[in-house]
């Protein structure tokens, strides 16, 4: 059985929570989870987290829209010391390998959003051959080197300056790129290391030199899956129901209360009006929010919605069944949402939408996040959005 292992952790010092931050309109960590997915030679895929907030945003993978990609994903804890800054991501993989069962085992990168399947599929195929033990993923680069020798001199070390050859005739030099790794479990029990024996290369497309390790890595890597035509298609679903949290979303998430102690929350007329362009669109529209009080019921009745759930504890539940009992696939259900508790709807319906001040997970999920803040119009955003 050949088995993918991604380990991503949540202790990132140069981009907090990097993994999840989103990138071309997905969190970083699921573009490498999608091109393991769809590798006709790996088995399972296998992410391995510290991180309750990566775990519950991978795991949502699986019950978006396009689930049954997702379906070899399994999401498994990780020690507390292989996730340290100090831990080698062989310690990582070491560790997996001593409580699960397969035979073979690529390490896949989450920081390199570039990989695709079709890069997978070759290294396998390559891994495969006989008398190869590993295989890598490696990048051609034909830049010329030069270092300093004992008095202090610069020297070329890989061309003669005095004939410096042109671009299309230098072979140039192989360098590690960091997507993928391939090696049997024998072996990596045996070395302690994710490549070992006759190693054979497989040289992918030069865009993959980049990694993401630095904030100003970030528009560069975006720049260059849109090159490359990696991304998250921009087509809105047809929505036949929208849905909203209340609190954060339809109001500003604020509590006030007046000198005799009357709760009071502010919303904005702007989405009154977008709720009525639903109407008239034939669209379901409701509100679906974890508080049971007075002041939302008054206002889905002055707004007329069809739906009102309230005291909803698992949002994603919720919305299976509407979508079950009115008979519409997720795939054509938006839903805007702004905290934790909001991020598996998010990511399971066709159009997960969130507002400017939603907290950083959720923004990181969301197919489109407004300009608006809570309370700011954020509806009335977001259904211009999918009128046009």
């Amino acid at each position: 059985m050949n088995v993918a292992f991604i380990p991503v952790r949540g202790g990132s010092k140069s981009i907090p929570l990097k993994n999840i931050k989103s990138i071309s309109g997905k969190p970083l960590v699921y573009w490498t989870v999608k091109a393991a997915c769809e590798c006709k030679h790996i088995d399972k895929v296998y992410v391995a987290t510290d991180s309750s907030k990566i775990k519950e945003t991978v795991e949502a993978f699986k019950t978006g829209a396009k689930a049954e990609l997702f379906e070899k994903v399994v999401v498994i804890d990780r020690s507390i010391e292989s996730a340290s800054d100090t831990a080698s991501t062989e310690y990582a993989m070491l560790e997996f390998a001593e409580k699960y069962s397969f035979d073979n085992i690529v390490l896949i990168q989450a920081t390199s959003p570039l990989l695709q399947a079709v890069d997978l599929d070759k290294g396998f195929e390559v891994f495969d051959e006989d008398d190869v033990d590993s295989v890598l993923s490696v990048v051609r680069q034909k830049r010329f080197h030069w270092k300093y020798d004992e008095q202090g001199y610069a020297q070329p070390t890989n061309y003669d300056v005095f004939h410096r050859p042109r671009r299309q005739e230098f072979d140039g030099y192989l360098v590690e790129n960091g997507a993928f790794y391939i090696t049997t479990k024998h072996d990596l029990l045996k070395y302690q290391n994710r490549v070992s024996g006759n190693i054979k290369a497989i040289e992918m497309n030069e865009d993959t030199f980049f990694e993401i390790d630095e904030p100003s890595d970030w528009v560069i890597i975006e720049a260059l899956m849109k090159k490359n035509g990696i991304n998250v298609p921009s087509d809105i679903p047809d929505i036949k129901i929208f849905l909203t949290d209340c609190d954060g979303c339809l109001t500003d998430g604020g509590m006030y209360y007046s000198e005799h102690g009357d709760e009071l929350k502010k919303f904005n007329t702007r989405d009154g009006m977008g709720f009525s362009l639903l109407r008239q669109k034939g669209i379901i529209a409701g509100i679906i929010t974890s508080e049971n009080v007075e002041l939302n019921r008054r206002r889905a009745e002055k707004l007329k919605l069809d739906i009102l759930e309230v005291g909803c504890t698992d949002k994603l539940k919720t919305i299976k069944r509407i979508a079950e009992e009115r008979r519409v696939a997720l795939e054509n259900v938006c839903y805007i949402g702004d905290d934790i508790n909001d991020i598996g709807a998010i990511m399971a319906v066709g159009y997960g939408c969130a507002p400017a001040d939603a907290i950083p997970e959720v923004k990181a999920v969301a197919d489109y996040v407004t300009s608006a803040k809570g309370g700011e119009g954020v509806i009335r955003e977001v259904i211009s959005k999918i009128s046009n």
